[in-house]
């Protein structure tokens, strides 16, 4: 079988592919592909193992030809998959969610909310600079912690495992979902609150929500009125929750103390704005990052691959209904 991989991936799963007897391609740039490159690099794989870079619609999957049968998507993430188009070809979909992936995301999130806090990118380029000349009371003073409220919009695996590391801060943890969960109430010691009530009391908000129609842009120039007074804004989901431009208004202004992303709106492009803002932390889409959530990336997306080419029924498949009318 014939396997198109459309970037390098790190470690060494893919070589379970070759091992396996089938032939794997893997894409000679280390950058997204292009959608004419992908159109022609596609062309009759069995299998795509893609990354959220990749705009994978009704159009490439044709271009790919009727032999293909599973598109792997190396992420958690599938808006970039039109899954109904590959659902009704008879296509399995795959993602690859996992603790080692939550666990990083949840660790970036206090990484980003600890270097809001404490002010770290800015006291470390004045350091670089040479704006260092010996211990000051009054330079870059921070924001504790402790006591404070932590707002979580989207209490799901990556917000819980946030909301867990907040006990070590004795904060108040509020959440949003479109449900209340009593259970994780009483397991994490979470209060669920209205949105507009989450955001008018908490002193940092951190984003956990997917993209949906629903969700895209949810911050933006309203709710970000209605944020607690100089109060921060963490962002490791989907770039387009945030609406960038009144992200910066709101920053300018001052209703804003920090924000941190690590998505953006229209990825790699980042609104010139925010590039030049001292108060904005920027992270390239690395909340996932680490060689342990890479590596069981790659086993998750080599081995659904093998598992269709066996007529098995693979993990995690975004399209469950096709299985029983998959193409082989």
């Amino acid at each position: 079988m014939k396997i198109f991989v459309t970037t390098k991936i790190p470690g060494d799963s893919l070589k379970d592919l070759t091992k396996a007897g089938h032939e794997v391609t893997i894409s000679e740039f280390n950058r997204p592909l292009k959608e004419e490159e992908l159109v022609e690099k596609v062309k009759d794989a069995d299998a795509l193992f893609t990354v959220l870079t990749d705009r994978v619609d009704s159009s490439l999957m044709d271009a790919a030809g009727p032999q293909l049968k599973i598109i792997s998507n190396y992420a958690v993430g599938f808006d970039n998959v039109d899954v109904q188009a590959a659902t009704d070809r008879g296509i399995v979909v795959t993602n690859t969610p996992s603790t080692e992936v939550n666990e990083s995301v949840a660790e970036h999130t206090w990484a980003l909310i600890l270097s809001l806090a404490r002010r770290i990118v800015e006291a470390d380029e004045s350091t670089r600079r040479g704006g260092y000349k010996g211990w000051e009371p009054g330079i870059f003073l921070g924001t504790g912690l402790l006591g404070k409220t932590l707002g979580i919009v989207g209490l799901g695996r990556i917000g819980s495992m946030v909301a867990r590391r907040a006990k070590g801060y004795n904060m108040t943890v509020l959440y949003n979902k479109r449900s209340r969960d009593e259970k994780a109430e009483q397991e994490l010691g979470v209060t669920f609150a209205e949105l507009d009530d989450l955001l008018a009391k908490s002193d940092f908000v951190t984003m956990h929500v997917p993209l949906t129609e629903e969700t895209r842009h949810m911050i933006n120039k309203e709710s970000l009125a209605k944020m607690k007074k100089r109060s921060y804004l963490v962002n490791t989901a989907r770039g387009p929750v945030v609406n960038e431009k009144d992200l910066a208004e709101a920053l300018r202004s001052g209703q804003l103390l920090g924000a941190a992303l690590d998505v953006f709106d229209n990825e790699p492009d980042i609104n010139p704005e925010l590039i030049g803002m001292e108060n904005i932390v920027l992270t390239p889409h690395i909340a996932s990052a680490t060689w342990e959530a890479r590596e069981k990336m790659g086993q998750q997306a080599t081995q659904a691959i093998i598992s269709v080419f066996q007529n098995k029924k693979p993990e995690n498949m975004v399209n469950e209904k096709v299985w029983g009318k998959r193409r082989k």
